[in-house]
């Protein structure tokens, strides 16, 4: 039963990985080289960007064109399985509420965190200026719906294909949300046939953002030169401060998985610190929730959880729940709006908090490279907030997936912990 649930009917192709560090690689040699230039050549800088601006902005529209239709087809199959998983019976239906509960507590956490850490802990001014200069983006459009009944109508389209168009993402998801929905109702040789569909939509998209992605560290290699040649070392400051920020969301995620264990999983602290340091520590090594997922059953024997619940839960959050997702994607779209001075009204925070919420269900469980613009990219259109930094920010994405690889692992044994609890 777990394996009708959690896994898709047909296995994902095989995706083209580029090494985080090769990325990472990339962003530092373009930081040096453009520093360097710009500090001992700057009468080369004008023939070097010349060349370095096209490929970064050839690159990042690869990657923005697979952003939509890649979220819509994993949505869909991930509505298809939620729903499935509720119809398997009372152990599922609360397993999928404490999901629930963590993921949109996650998303209300970091709407309001995000905005009083930045406001302690201020972007470097002068490093924000030079960045908003170095990095093209386009116009924002969070002020253009003031009124609460635009807002409201703006949601339900009149044409979904013009919405898309539009990069008009909260409309787009919400329908694609109630067609995966009206799916379910349908018979199942009809419903399996959509599944399907969407299933190899899914799997194309992620062969071709597979390949955008093999070109990553030549994309971020010209966009960090650009960047750096026209900001200086502002732009290695505004980085660190990024890191700093969003890895302090996600420590909070991973800070009340411990309280959700102690009270609803009803584990001692000590004992239950203890059995998932395992799991935390392998999960740091791999940056891999699925790798992990032996250690974290590991985990549940050892605090008594049994097997047959563990065994059951787990498979379903490594497939559905990514704890720290929502909160640490909206505060990286918060981040990139103050960045960039983007006004945000309480609307577009709303609607930024609704697609944080329920886009962990159409994540893919792959490597946060390969799933951070696809993840945070509707977050940032929904809320009229600009996505070309994120081609930057993939760069050190390698050091925020740390947290967000050990407070997945911890919450999962967490939750599961609750689970079990209520059976007992």
């Amino acid at each position: 039963m777990n394996q009708a649930i959690t896994e898709p009917s047909s296995p994902l192709p095989p995706i083209t990985r580029v090494p985080a560090a090769w990325i990472f690689a990339g962003l530092v040699g373009g930081l040096a080289l453009g520093l360097l230039l710009a500090l001992r050549l700057p009468q080369s800088l004008p023939d070097v960007l010349a060349v370095a601006g096209p490929v970064g902005d050839l690159w990042l529209r690869a990657l923005r064109a697979t952003i939509l239709p890649l979220v819509v087809a994993l949505l869909f199959t991930g509505v298809a399985q939620t729903v499935a998983a509720a119809s398997a019976g009372a152990l599922a239906r609360r397993a999928l509420l404490w999901f629930m509960i963590v993921l949109v507590g996650g998303s209300a956490m970091a709407g309001l965190l995000t905005p009083l850490l930045l406001s302690v802990l201020p972007i470097p001014q002068g490093a924000a200026e030079a960045l908003r200069t170095a990095v093209a983006t386009t116009p924002a459009k969070a002020a253009t719906m003031p009124g609460l009944a635009d807002f409201i109508t703006s949601m339900v389209p009149s044409n979904v294909v013009t919405s898309a168009a539009e990069d008009a993402v909260l409309p787009v998801i919400l329908f694609t949300a109630a067609f995966a929905a009206a799916a379910t109702r349908l018979g199942t040789a009809h419903r399996q046939s959509l599944t399907t569909f969407f299933e190899a939509v899914a799997g194309a998209m992620l062969v071709v953002i597979g390949w955008v992605l093999w070109c990553a560290p030549l994309g971020v290699f010209a966009l960090s030169l650009t960047v750096a040649a026209k900001s200086g070392t502002a732009a290695i400051g505004a980085l660190a401060h990024y890191v700093m920020i969003v890895a302090l969301v996600g420590t909070v995620v991973f800070l009340a998985a411990y309280p959700i264990a102690i009270f609803a999983g009803r584990q001692k602290p000590g004992e239950f610190a203890r059995a998932v340091m395992p799991a935390q520590a392998l999960a740091l090594s791999t940056q891999s929730s699925l790798a992990t997922l032996p250690a974290m059953l590991a985990a549940c024997r050892r605090l008594g959880l049994g097997d047959a619940r563990s065994e059951f839960v787990l498979p379903l959050a490594v497939a559905l729940f990514r704890g720290t997702g929502p909160a640490m994607n909206f505060a990286v779209a918060i981040y990139v709006a103050h960045w960039f001075n983007v006004p945000v009204d309480s609307f577009h925070m709303l609607a930024g908090f609704a697609v944080a919420s329920v886009m962990s269900f159409g994540a893919v469980s792959l490597p946060g490279s390969i799933s951070f613009v696809t993840s945070i990219g509707p977050i940032a259109m929904s809320m009229g907030v600009p996505v070309e930094p994120l081609a930057l920010l993939v760069a050190v994405e390698m050091l925020p997936d740390l947290m967000r690889t050990l407070g997945n692992v911890t919450m999962d044994v967490a939750v599961t912990a609750a689970v079990a609890a209520r059976e007992d």
